[in-house]
């Protein structure tokens, strides 16, 4: 497992737990990007990397994605909920 090399960004709330869901259900970031691109979310590794280290901006197309792939709520995501 690689490590972080730059450290937390402050552009999303969500990141660090679309992470934390990921890693809970044993997915690997590609396996999320090829869900992703199913769900017709255009993203690469690069910019679910800097999703995940809260580095860049979640559209809201992005966070609905992502909240129906991980199984979780948008207010979830977004730190509102249990």
């Amino acid at each position: 497992m690689r490590l972080r090399k730059q450290s937390l960004g402050n552009r999303n709330l969500v990141g660090c737990r679309v992470e934390a869901a990921r890693k809970q259900q044993g997915m690997k970031q590609k396996e999320l990007l090829a869900q992703l691109q199913v769900s017709g979310v255009d993203m690469n590794a690069s910019g679910l990397s800097k999703l995940e280290g809260q580095i860049r901006y979640v559209t809201d197309f992005e966070l609905a994605a992502l909240a129906d792939i991980l199984g979780v709520s948008v207010d979830w995501l977004l730190g509102r909920g249990p």
